[in-house]
């Protein structure tokens, strides 16, 4: 039992230290005993963060508290171990006497979203309940460097919040947590267009893939759309706040993953930014061992984040004029390089299903006889389990065109000189046919039997003869009835070339002469 002890023990300590590895963190010399927190990339080389004026309170909680010291926004520079240097108030058009926090920048830094309480143009508002809440604000920046044009966020109500501002990488879209109702917890993150002419578009709630029923909070979107924000609502969380990352798509966003140790902790993280150029970047935590209520940590991240990813593609095949289902199809699926992965055959309901990379181009090909195939091409999304539902129509082929194919099949047989026995060779062609007239039952096929031209005419018309018989003796044996089939010799009649008495030929050419042909005598039956 002890030696077990230990070996669990030695196993935990090594995870751990897997985990420590995935980033290095260092406290900032900026904090103190207050409650500093919420950075934000500012140009080049700047970071904003927000501070209380006085003494501190745990103000990313101020969804629940509003009797609590306000914050300011701070500015300070880049050093090159990530230190915050020369710091000062970031500007007097924005902090007011209430709360100013949780800013993100456009890339030419001359517009600005914010977290303020619901105050603009000397007017404070409140609630039903007589709370004054946050809400969302944008500026943009004059000649002159000020901070003008403050407009509160078309979506912003009296009854309830919004705030933690980010922007996608395009800027494009702008990221917010708000607790309006329809929520999926106690706060959503949302996003919404931004439009050339700088409206806003719809509404849309992130989904169940990020939102819990608790809080989820400090969205920031890298360069790269991968969305980092605070969870205290899912399963695998260290306790209290916890950053997490997922990737974003189209169709929505990839399972999240806890960034774990040394980012997460038993306390609140949060705030998390990082530039994938640098691999270096910031977060908030008032965990044990920090030096106020909350605290600001830099980190370099040394290994990168992996997200596995695969998803699931399954469909239907069915008859593209009568709209029924067709079982028993051949369904093949083609990585990008052309080579077939899998292939399924469809079950009763005629459905199939395989397994494939997130981000990948495969093409699925449905195929069954007297049907002309149908494929489709696709790529894959970066949405793990992400399932995709793919509908393949096979087209009846017409009496024609199946005629057609099957006098392809009914290739020609050949004999050696002077022989008319059936050829290893041979038998593989005649099985072929013996399968056609099987699947077929009312199918008639008539054969007509030939030799080269180095013989007498009558040895050669009998020697075809010969052949006539070998051959409908071998399909006979196979379980075919006699009458389906009916067979002349016509010795050297019918030669395919030029290689008469006398001629010049090789082998290869008279070769071509001694065979057996076969044509469908009443190619109806094959409806």
């Amino acid at each position: 039992m002890k030696k077990i002890l230990l070996a669990f023990i030695f196993l935990i300590s090594i995870a751990t230290k897997a985990q420590e590895e995935k980033f290095s963190i260092i406290n900032l010399n900026i904090n103190n005993k207050y409650s500093n927190f919420g950075t934000s990339f500012y140009g080049e080389g700047k970071v904003v963060y927000a501070s209380p004026k006085k003494k501190s309170y745990i103000v990313r909680s101020v969804w629940n508290q509003n009797q609590q010291p306000f914050l300011d926004l701070y500015v300070g520079d880049i050093s090159e171990g990530g230190q915050l240097n020369n710091v000062k108030k970031f500007s007097d058009n924005l902090n007011t006497r209430y709360h100013e926090a949780d800013v993100v920048f456009t890339k030419d830094t001359k517009t600005v979203y914010f977290s303020r309480n619901n105050y603009l143009n000397k007017e404070f508002k409140k609630d039903s309940t007589g709370v004054n809440l946050i809400q969302l604000y944008r500026a943009q920046i004059n000649k002159n460097g000020d901070w003008v044009n403050i407009e509160a966020m078309p979506f912003n109500s009296d009854q309830y919040q919004t705030g933690h501002p980010a922007l996608s990488a395009d800027e494009k879209t702008l990221y917010f947590i708000s607790d309006m109702p329809g929520g999926f917890g106690k706060t959503d993150i949302y996003k919404t267009s931004i439009l050339e002419d700088g409206s806003i578009g719809t509404l849309v709630n992130m989904g169940a893939t990020i939102n819990t029923a608790e809080r989820e909070m400090f969205p920031f979107i890298s360069e790269n759309d991968e969305i980092y924000y605070s969870s205290d609502g899912k399963e695998d969380g260290f306790g209290e706040l916890d950053v997490y990352v997922s990737k974003i798509a189209k169709n929505g966003s990839s399972d999240s993953q806890n960034l774990g140790l040394p980012i997460n902790s038993e306390h609140d993280d949060f705030a998390f930014i990082i530039n994938k150029q640098t691999n270096k970047g910031y977060f908030s935590s008032n965990r044990l061992g920090g030096k106020g209520d909350d605290d600001i940590y830099s980190f370099t991240q040394i290994t990168p984040i992996i997200f596995e990813c695969n998803q699931k593609v399954k469909g239907i095949v069915k008859d593209k004029e009568t709209e029924e289902l067709i079982p028993n199809s051949l369904v093949k699926i083609y990585n990008e390089k052309g080579e077939i992965i899998e292939h399924v055959i469809t079950d009763q309901f005629a459905t199939f299903s395989f397994n494939t990379n997130c981000e990948s181009t495969y093409k699925i090909v449905a195929s069954k006889e007297q049907f002309n195939n149908d494929e489709i091409t696709f790529t894959t999304s970066n949405i793990n389990k992400y399932e995709l539902e793919l509908v393949l129509a096979l087209s009846p082929v017409d009496f024609v065109t199946i005629r057609d194919q099957l006098m392809v099949n009914l290739k020609p047989i050949y004999f050696d000189l002077d022989k008319s026995n059936i050829r290893p060779d041979a038998a593989i062609e005649l099985e072929k046919i013996v399968q056609i007239m099987q699947k077929y039952p009312e199918l008639k096929i008539d054969l007509g039997t030939h030799t080269d031209s180095r013989a007498p005419d009558l040895y050669n018309l009998k020697l075809s003869e010969r052949r006539a018989k070998s051959t409908i003796n071998w399909i006979i044996n196979k379980g075919i009835d006699p009458s389906r089939i009916k067979a002349k010799g016509y010795g050297e009649t019918k030669l395919v070339n030029n290689c008469s008495n006398n001629a010049k030929c090789s082998e290869a050419e008279h070769q071509l002469n001694r065979r057996s042909e076969f044509v469908i005598v009443n190619p109806e039956a094959i409806k």
